[in-house]
């Protein structure tokens, strides 16, 4: 059997049992595509993908035990020539970046499985990128912003957690004008008004994780 007859196998790594019967239901239709292995965890997807070696891997970029970010790096790792299409319900852009930096093929938003999934499939299998048009322009949106240094960073994530300057500062051992003008920085560049606002972008733009 040729290689353009063979069709193209795939391993869904979702913890929610409906994501998974979605995505069988829609590639059970297709002639050119097979799933070969499902997990509910990072961690499966990890052992899944060593015993299948799956053409494309469905990841879930947010699963317990270990995240499906962390399963496409360490899957990376082993297997640099991996495909991997990560799934999330939304399209912050900084946790898009973060995922094809670490090597994934395609992003997609799983309220747009039913119109993208299989092109997105087919197009990642024949060696191309596939973002989902919203993720897409929430990237273009944010592509000329400042983005936030690590030490913002974890500033944002104890604001979100509702620590005041003085708490942030004993936390990080900084002084407290330190802080100050770093929650300065972080409502500029995210055009925020105040605090709760700036915590609420940086949620929804994956920045930060609660």
């Amino acid at each position: 059997m040729s290689d353009e007859a063979s069709p193209i196998r795939i391993l869904v790594a979702d913890d929610h049992p409906v994501v998974r019967e979605g995505v069988a239901a829609l590639v059970g239709g297709q002639s050119d595509m097979q799933i070969v292995g499902q997990a509910s965890n990072g961690r499966e997807a990890i052992q899944q993908f060593r015993t299948h070696h799956p053409d494309i891997t469905l990841m879930d970029i947010q699963m317990p035990v270990m995240s499906g970010l962390d399963a496409l790096i360490a899957i990376h790792d082993e297997a640099p020539e991996a495909r991997i299409v990560m799934l999330t319900t939304y399209a912050g852009d900084a946790q898009v970046l973060r995922a094809i930096k670490a090597g994934a093929r395609g992003y997609l938003l799983k309220s747009s499985l039913h119109e993208e999934l299989l092109g997105t499939i087919r197009a990642v299998h024949a060696g191309k990128k596939a973002i989902s048009a919203e993720a897409s322009y929430e990237l273009a949106e944010h592509a000329a912003d400042d983005a936030l240094t690590p030490a913002e960073v974890r500033v944002l994530r104890l604001i979100a957690l509702g620590n005041g300057n003085k708490e942030i500062a004993e936390r990080l051992s900084v002084s407290e004008e330190t802080v100050k003008g770093q929650v300065r920085n972080i409502l500029s560049k995210l055009g925020a008004k105040d605090r709760t606002q700036a915590a609420m972008i940086g949620v929804k733009r994956g920045i930060i994780e609660l």
